[in-house]
């Protein structure tokens, strides 16, 4: 009898362990600070991926991403172009709350808080790798617009960057038929350089640009894993921005499109394939169910790819540059395995500045008052599926004052304003049921249009006093 007692007492005993030890893990897991990965395409259409819809696209990685974690059908860059789309996704503030503009007209204010920042302070080893583009990267460069602001002077421990576009393959060369910026006649290239950590690049720049990328940001996560530290991870890709070029590989993989499309196309399966990589890594260290991946374009497709049908926006009208759903509406998903119910498809509409404050929510860091914010959080959208619509209106905008570009959209719900280009008037769309853009309800609703007008003014005026001191210490 005593012995049967021993034993039922050991194997309670055990149980209990077990049960302590297994409770214990899921504290420690608890307790372990997620890592964030931010990844951005340069000018890939809303219709540029498989997960869209495209046929012909080769996006196997994307897709399957697409498909285990959350998709947005309803996904906003902050502008239809690539530098204020780039601030709003490090600060959650609007462009124009910022001061930026446009491509190339100023940089990151020394003032902006990043999420580089917030997230060093927490202790996590922070990288930058890829196009930067909010600012120079050389202290000694002299331009006619910009200014030197690099990606370390705003968080960032590890980088590697360059100032604005390359060639997406050798992008060290001037492509065979580019004529443009960039290109030199002796066939080097003229535009940006590679800078690593201050220091110009000379070493492992031949062949696919997303891979070089790629080829730079292992390294940081392997050190960050090696470390025990958690990691933010940007990686901003070049592709498909011009001038677009795919190698023999890529090419071949799209036998029977246009040269042009191949090209396209090519590059956009490159980069692909590099996600692909990425994510075999964190499978392999162990780090999947532990690492938020946030994926989007910065803009809708440019403009003269567009025009040609080489790039796509899908069913949206319009292109970069333009406040059309087609220049502003891109690509997007979100995937953390284990965290993020795999399947979903949320018509949320979210935007570039909701990145900041949906990651401080996640990882439970109080928000600076003072600091004005234009996005929201989107951790209930992700780890519960909340499909409420969303309560802060998406406004945007666009300009070149030099050329009288001076362009607005202000999304409320159901309902968009915009001047969608240069010499257009204010326009009212019901996006619900016109997502095409094709019924201008200005004329038919000017109660509903003077309202979101003001709204928008509103929002301009918050926009301006920020921009010019309001919150900033001189």
């Amino acid at each position: 009898m005593k012995k049967i007692c021993s034993c039922k007492l050991i194997i309670a005993m055990g149980i209990n362990l077990l049960i302590f030890n297994c409770y214990a893990q899921k504290e420690i897991s608890k307790a372990t600070k997620p890592n964030i990965i931010l990844i951005m395409a340069d000018d890939l259409g809303y219709g540029d991926v498989g997960f869209n819809g495209n046929k012909k696209i080769i996006t196997p990685h994307l897709d399957e991403m697409a498909v285990a974690g959350l998709k947005f059908t309803n996904f906003y860059a902050a502008a239809p172009l690539c530098t204020p789309t780039r601030a709003s996704v490090l600060t959650g503030r609007s462009p124009f709350r910022q001061g930026i503009f446009a491509a190339h007209t100023g940089a990151m204010r020394p003032a902006e808080k990043t999420i580089a920042e917030v997230l060093k302070k927490e202790g996590y080893k922070t990288g930058f790798f890829g196009k930067w583009h909010l600012g120079w990267v050389e202290p000694d460069q002299v331009e006619s617009r910009g200014n030197y602001s690099p990606p370390w002077h705003h968080g960032f421990d590890e980088t590697f960057a360059t100032k604005s576009a390359v060639p997406t393959w050798n992008p060290t060369k001037t492509p065979e038929g580019w004529t443009s910026w960039g290109a030199e006649d002796d066939g080097s290239w003229g535009g940006s350089i590679y800078v690593q950590n201050g220091k110009p690049v000379t070493d492992n720049l031949e062949g696919d640009d997303s891979r070089i990328i790629m080829d730079r940001a292992i390294p940081f996560l392997e050190e960050s894993i090696s470390k025990n530290k958690p990691f933010l991870a940007t990686i901003w890709f070049h592709t498909p921005h011009e001038p677009v070029v795919a190698g023999p590989e890529y090419l071949a993989k799209y036998p029977n499109l246009p040269l042009a499309q191949k090209h396209y196309y090519g590059a956009i399966t490159a980069m692909d394939e590099q996600i692909g990589r990425l994510r075999t890594f964190l499978k392999d260290n162990h780090m999947e169910e532990n690492t938020i991946i946030f994926f989007c374009s910065d803009n809708g497709p440019a403009d003269p790819l567009a025009k040609k049908g080489i790039a796509s926006a899908g069913p949206f009208k319009g292109h970069k540059h333009q406040m059309w759903e087609g220049g502003l509406r891109v690509p997007s998903l979100i995937l953390w395995p284990g965290h993020i119910k795999s399947g979903q498809v949320t018509e949320y509409q979210a935007t570039t500045n909701d990145y900041f404050p949906t990651i401080l929510d996640v990882l439970n860091i109080q928000k600076d008052k003072k600091t004005l914010l234009d996005g929201v959080s989107l951790k209930s959208v992700i780890l519960n599926g909340d499909s409420s619509k969303r309560t802060l209106p998406i406004a945007s905008g666009y300009q070149r004052l030099y050329n009288g570009t001076e362009l607005y959209a202000y999304i409320d719900g159901d309902y968009k304003i915009c001047i969608p280009n240069k010499g257009a008037d204010m326009m009212l769309f019901d996006l619900k049921n016109d997502p095409g853009e094709t019924n201008n309800l200005a004329l038919n609703q000017p109660e509903l249009l003077k309202k979101m007008r003001d709204d928008l003014e509103k929002v301009k005026e918050s926009w301006k006093a920020s921009r010019e001191g309001k919150d900033y210490q001189w």
